[in-house]
Protein backbone atom coordinates (compact mmCIF):
# COMPACT_ATOMS: atom_id res chain seq x y z
CA UNK A 1 0.00 0.00 0.00
CA UNK A 2 2.93 2.88 0.94
CA UNK A 3 4.45 1.85 -2.61
CA UNK A 4 1.32 2.49 -3.99
CA UNK A 5 1.03 5.82 -2.50
CA UNK A 6 4.36 6.56 -2.96
CA UNK A 7 3.44 6.10 -6.48
CA UNK A 8 0.59 8.30 -6.99
CA UNK A 9 2.48 11.17 -5.42
CA UNK A 10 5.10 10.86 -7.85
CA UNK A 11 2.86 10.62 -10.35
CA UNK A 12 1.27 13.86 -8.72
CA UNK A 13 4.33 15.62 -8.90
CA UNK A 14 5.66 14.46 -12.11
CA UNK A 15 2.20 16.06 -13.56
CA UNK A 16 2.02 19.52 -11.46
CA UNK A 17 6.15 19.90 -13.02
CA UNK A 18 5.35 18.87 -16.31
CA UNK A 19 2.47 20.97 -16.91
CA UNK A 20 4.05 24.35 -14.62
CA UNK A 21 6.65 23.62 -17.71
CA UNK A 22 4.15 23.20 -20.50
CA UNK A 23 2.43 26.76 -18.73
CA UNK A 24 6.13 28.44 -19.21
CA UNK A 25 7.07 27.43 -22.17
CA UNK A 26 3.66 27.89 -24.06
CA UNK A 27 4.40 31.65 -23.07
CA UNK A 28 7.63 31.89 -24.04
CA UNK A 29 6.94 30.41 -27.47
CA UNK A 30 3.87 31.75 -28.25
CA UNK A 31 5.55 35.66 -27.12
CA UNK A 32 8.42 34.40 -29.87
CA UNK A 33 6.08 33.41 -32.66
CA UNK A 34 4.04 36.73 -31.94
CA UNK A 35 7.09 38.86 -32.37
CA UNK A 36 8.54 37.21 -35.22
CA UNK A 37 4.95 37.68 -36.98
CA UNK A 38 5.23 41.29 -35.77
CA UNK A 39 7.41 41.18 -38.28
CA UNK A 40 6.53 39.00 -40.74
CA UNK A 41 4.37 41.02 -43.44
CA UNK A 42 3.71 38.39 -46.15
CA UNK A 43 0.43 36.22 -45.20
CA UNK A 44 1.83 33.50 -46.77
CA UNK A 45 4.79 33.73 -45.13
CA UNK A 46 3.02 33.29 -42.05
CA UNK A 47 1.04 30.25 -43.50
CA UNK A 48 4.32 28.81 -43.88
CA UNK A 49 5.52 29.53 -40.04
CA UNK A 50 2.20 27.85 -39.08
CA UNK A 51 2.98 24.90 -40.74
CA UNK A 52 6.32 24.32 -39.40
CA UNK A 53 4.88 24.81 -35.60
CA UNK A 54 2.39 22.48 -36.53
CA UNK A 55 4.78 20.22 -38.20
CA UNK A 56 7.64 20.30 -35.28
CA UNK A 57 4.41 19.28 -33.80
CA UNK A 58 3.89 16.01 -35.15
CA UNK A 59 7.81 15.59 -35.31
CA UNK A 60 7.77 15.27 -31.28
CA UNK A 61 4.71 13.58 -31.57
CA UNK A 62 6.50 10.42 -33.70
CA UNK A 63 9.29 10.15 -31.23
CA UNK A 64 6.84 10.40 -28.54
CA UNK A 65 5.25 7.25 -29.68
CA UNK A 66 8.47 5.46 -31.26
CA UNK A 67 10.12 5.85 -27.59
CA UNK A 68 7.20 3.92 -26.08
CA UNK A 69 7.09 1.07 -28.99
CA UNK A 70 10.83 1.02 -29.43
CA UNK A 71 12.85 -2.76 -28.41
CA UNK A 72 16.16 -1.52 -26.56
CA UNK A 73 18.00 -5.06 -27.82
CA UNK A 74 19.11 -3.71 -30.95
CA UNK A 75 19.93 -0.46 -29.13
CA UNK A 76 22.20 -2.50 -26.81
CA UNK A 77 23.50 -4.06 -29.53
CA UNK A 78 24.36 -0.96 -32.00
CA UNK A 79 26.16 0.89 -28.62
CA UNK A 80 28.41 -2.44 -28.05
CA UNK A 81 29.60 -1.55 -31.58
CA UNK A 82 29.95 1.80 -30.49
CA UNK A 83 27.81 3.78 -33.07
CA UNK A 84 27.31 7.31 -33.20
CA UNK A 85 23.59 8.26 -31.13
CA UNK A 86 23.37 5.06 -29.59
CA UNK A 87 24.09 5.27 -26.20
CA UNK A 88 21.59 8.53 -26.34
CA UNK A 89 19.15 6.32 -27.69
CA UNK A 90 19.04 3.67 -25.36
CA UNK A 91 18.82 6.19 -22.78
CA UNK A 92 16.03 7.44 -24.58
CA UNK A 93 14.50 3.93 -24.32
CA UNK A 94 15.29 3.43 -20.77
CA UNK A 95 13.32 6.68 -19.57
CA UNK A 96 10.25 6.72 -22.03
CA UNK A 97 7.52 7.36 -19.99
CA UNK A 98 9.69 10.73 -19.40
CA UNK A 99 11.08 11.28 -22.93
CA UNK A 100 7.08 10.36 -24.51
CA UNK A 101 5.20 12.91 -21.80
CA UNK A 102 7.82 15.72 -22.61
CA UNK A 103 7.16 14.96 -26.44
CA UNK A 104 3.74 14.18 -26.93
CA UNK A 105 2.24 16.15 -24.13
CA UNK A 106 4.14 19.38 -23.41
CA UNK A 107 5.82 20.19 -27.09
CA UNK A 108 2.71 18.41 -29.00
CA UNK A 109 0.00 20.14 -27.04
CA UNK A 110 2.05 23.44 -26.72
CA UNK A 111 2.56 23.58 -30.52
CA UNK A 112 -1.20 22.66 -30.96
CA UNK A 113 -2.24 25.84 -28.63
CA UNK A 114 0.80 28.11 -30.74
CA UNK A 115 -0.55 27.14 -33.99
CA UNK A 116 -4.12 28.11 -32.60
CA UNK A 117 -2.88 31.63 -31.60
CA UNK A 118 -0.74 31.94 -34.89
CA UNK A 119 -3.91 30.87 -37.05
CA UNK A 120 -5.99 33.55 -35.21
CA UNK A 121 -3.13 36.00 -36.18
CA UNK A 122 -3.24 35.11 -39.47
CA UNK A 123 -7.12 35.62 -39.72
CA UNK A 124 -6.89 39.18 -38.01
CA UNK A 125 -4.07 40.20 -40.99
CA UNK A 126 -6.50 38.39 -44.10
CA UNK A 127 -9.32 40.31 -42.59
CA UNK A 128 -7.40 43.85 -42.14
CA UNK A 129 -6.15 43.59 -46.01
CA UNK A 130 -9.78 41.80 -47.33
CA UNK A 131 -12.95 42.99 -44.98
CA UNK A 132 -15.00 41.90 -47.42
CA UNK A 133 -14.24 38.76 -46.60
CA UNK A 134 -16.34 36.56 -43.99
CA UNK A 135 -14.78 36.69 -40.68
CA UNK A 136 -16.78 33.92 -39.36
CA UNK A 137 -16.19 31.57 -42.88
CA UNK A 138 -12.50 32.53 -42.26
CA UNK A 139 -12.18 31.86 -38.87
CA UNK A 140 -14.01 28.41 -39.55
CA UNK A 141 -11.33 27.22 -42.56
CA UNK A 142 -8.51 28.54 -40.84
CA UNK A 143 -9.30 26.10 -37.63
CA UNK A 144 -9.89 23.32 -40.05
CA UNK A 145 -7.13 23.50 -41.98
CA UNK A 146 -5.46 23.44 -38.83
CA UNK A 147 -6.98 20.49 -37.32
CA UNK A 148 -6.89 18.86 -40.35
CA UNK A 149 -2.79 18.85 -40.65
CA UNK A 150 -2.60 18.22 -37.56
CA UNK A 151 -4.81 15.00 -36.60
CA UNK A 152 -3.80 13.55 -40.51
CA UNK A 153 0.12 14.40 -39.89
CA UNK A 154 -0.32 12.64 -36.13
CA UNK A 155 -2.10 9.55 -37.54
CA UNK A 156 0.34 8.96 -40.62
CA UNK A 157 3.25 9.55 -37.99
CA UNK A 158 1.84 6.74 -35.44
CA UNK A 159 1.72 4.64 -38.27
CA UNK A 160 5.53 5.26 -38.98
CA UNK A 161 6.16 5.51 -35.40
CA UNK A 162 4.82 2.17 -34.26
CA UNK A 163 6.67 0.27 -37.28
CA UNK A 164 10.06 2.02 -37.40
CA UNK A 165 9.96 2.50 -33.85
CA UNK A 166 13.65 1.43 -32.87
CA UNK A 167 14.89 3.16 -36.38
CA UNK A 168 13.51 6.57 -35.32
CA UNK A 169 14.78 6.37 -31.44
CA UNK A 170 18.38 5.46 -32.76
CA UNK A 171 18.35 8.27 -35.25
CA UNK A 172 17.23 10.92 -32.58
CA UNK A 173 20.12 9.50 -30.58
CA UNK A 174 22.59 10.50 -33.01
CA UNK A 175 20.54 14.13 -33.06
CA UNK A 176 21.16 14.50 -29.63
CA UNK A 177 24.64 13.13 -29.26
CA UNK A 178 25.58 16.02 -32.31
CA UNK A 179 23.84 18.49 -30.69
CA UNK A 180 25.93 17.80 -27.23
CA UNK A 181 29.30 17.47 -29.30
CA UNK A 182 28.92 20.38 -31.27
CA UNK A 183 26.43 22.89 -29.79
CA UNK A 184 27.06 22.00 -25.99
CA UNK A 185 23.46 21.50 -25.63
CA UNK A 186 22.89 18.62 -23.05
CA UNK A 187 19.55 17.03 -23.00
CA UNK A 188 20.18 13.63 -21.35
CA UNK A 189 22.28 13.10 -18.09
CA UNK A 190 23.51 9.86 -16.45
CA UNK A 191 25.23 7.32 -18.23
CA UNK A 192 23.96 4.50 -20.15
CA UNK A 193 23.00 2.01 -17.28
CA UNK A 194 21.35 4.92 -15.20
CA UNK A 195 17.90 6.97 -15.50
CA UNK A 196 17.57 10.47 -16.67
CA UNK A 197 18.51 13.31 -13.99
Amino acid sequence: MGKYTDDIHNALRRGVIIGAGAFFLAILVTLAAKLLLDYIVSIIVSLLLLLIIILVGIIFDVVGVAVAAADESPLHAKCAKKLYGAGHAVKLVRNADKVASFCSDVIGDVCGTISGAVGAIIVVRILLQAPTVSEVVLTILMTSLIAGFTVAGKAFGKYFAIRKATDIIFYTGKILEWMEKNLRIKVLSGDIQGRLK
